[in-house]
């Protein structure tokens, strides 16, 4: 058995010494995931199964222009599968991205045909919403299916089988029920859900983040751990996803120091695989908890400052994150005590600290941890005026704050903005 297999089951059996005497869950995971260095090589084997021709959605100039979306496209071909479109998104998707692509290929689509997202978030995010409305009826927007802002249209015919090859580790959208779209006029970021959207398979090979610039890597490995962190408190945790993210947590925070403290050196270097794979695997297992048990805060202001002022997400998440630990503290106590004293196990007297201070070494290597990469404290620093915090505020009341552990009102969220501006 895999160690990561072993590593997983093993958290799980022993969290579960700590359930509930009466249990109720659901849990959604992809079909199948195939993980490790050297797998996007048999991406036409393992996609064979689900068509003979493929939509590839590439998530970035440098997939084309390196020759990876060349080799996942010759190994498509040379298992049979022949390529009816190739389409490059180098930014998050917004509603014209979705309505056009889809537009274009409605005529040329069959059923048989699957959809390949091969890069980061934003070309997986736009795999999905191709893969959910080409086979609908109908010419609608991709808008009228979002939650909160669209007429509730929901899918009718299931969607095309989806193929998510993650090229950065942090969205953990290879591993998700929905896709992200964003517009700027007017300003919103919103998910097109549904469980049918869960990927048919995942193929994530950690060596394709040694094209992933340093900076983008860090920013997507906080996007991660905020998954991770939040998560884990949310309203509708369960032991499963404890467990996964009591086992995938330690080695990322570990894996992003590194990354930090060894910022001169080139990342692409094979030496330093061991880290990159654990960061990808935490960002799947935290597309598999946030898919499962929903996330807080950060998230929940995270899309309008992206929509507003035009901040990446994992950026903001790492902004976002200190603040949200602190203030969620005191209702999450027991929980990121337990977390704190894992992520320090190493020390002799991490079990004989008390809830307050183990909690406490959670939020302060949390700290550390933008530091080393980083990242920005405030959101002056970040280039947010303070002028615009209510209009924060006011569009962040999502399905994200949703779960949050403490409610928050929008004064509320106001309030907290203040205090790192």
């Amino acid at each position: 058995m895999p160690q990561t297999e072993f590593g997983i089951i093993r958290a799980i059996l022993v969290n579960a010494s700590s359930l509930p005497k009466r249990m109720f869950y659901e849990l959604i995971f992809p079909k199948r995931i195939v993980f490790g260095a050297g797998k996007r090589r048999e991406i036409g084997s393992l996609a064979k199964p689900l068509g003979q021709r493929a939509i590839v959605v590439c998530g970035s100039r440098t997939l084309e222009q390196n020759g990876s979306l060349r080799e996942l496209i010759a190994n498509l071909e040379e298992s049979g599968i022949s390529i009816l479109s190739t389409q490059t998104i180098t930014h998050e998707p917004e509603v014209p991205d979705a309505d056009n692509l889809v537009e274009r290929l409605r005529s040329s689509f069959m059923t048989g045909d699957f959809v390949i997202g091969f890069g980061g978030g934003s070309a997986i995010d736009l795999a999905k919403t191709v893969a959910a409305l080409l086979p609908q009826k109908g010419r609608s927007s991709v808008k009228e299916y979002l939650e909160g802002v669209g007429s509730g249209l929901t899918l009718k015919q299931p969607p095309l089988p989806i193929v998510a090859v993650p090229t950065t580790a942090g969205t953990g959208a290879e591993a998700t029920r929905n896709a992200v779209i964003a517009s700027y006029s007017p300003p919103f970021k919103k998910s097109l859900r549904d469980n049918a959207l869960m990927p048919s398979l995942v193929v994530a090979d950690p060596e394709l983040t040694q094209f992933c610039p340093l900076k983008i890597t860090a920013a997507a490995g906080m996007d991660a751990v905020t998954q991770l962190l939040e998560s884990y408190v949310s309203k509708k945790h369960q032991p499963v996803t404890d467990a996964l993210v009591e086992q995938a947590l330690p080695a990322a925070v570990k894996a992003l120091t590194v990354l930090g403290e060894t910022s001169l050196i080139d990342w692409g270097e094979k030496e330093i695989l061991a880290e990159r794979s654990a960061i990808m695997h935490a960002a799947l297992l935290s597309g598999i908890t946030l898919a499962n048990a929903g996330l807080g805060m950060a998230h929940g202001i995270a899309p309008a400052l992206g929509t507003h002022c035009r901040i990446p997400h994992g950026t903001a998440c790492a902004l976002l994150l200190p603040i949200t630990l602190r203030t969620n503290v005191d209702v999450c106590l027991e929980r990121y005590a337990k977390l704190g004293r894992l992520l320090f196990s190493s020390k002799t007297d991490a079990a004989a600290v008390s809830e307050e201070e183990a909690a406490e070494m959670l939020i302060s290597k949390i700290e550390e941890l933008c530091e080393i990469l980083m990242m920005p404290k405030t959101l002056s620093e970040a280039g947010v005026k303070a002028a615009v915090i209510p209009a924060l505020a006011a569009d962040s009341q999502g399905s994200s704050m949703s779960g949050n552990p403490k409610t928050l009102t929008a004064s509320d969220v106001e309030n907290i903005l203040r205090q790192i501006a």
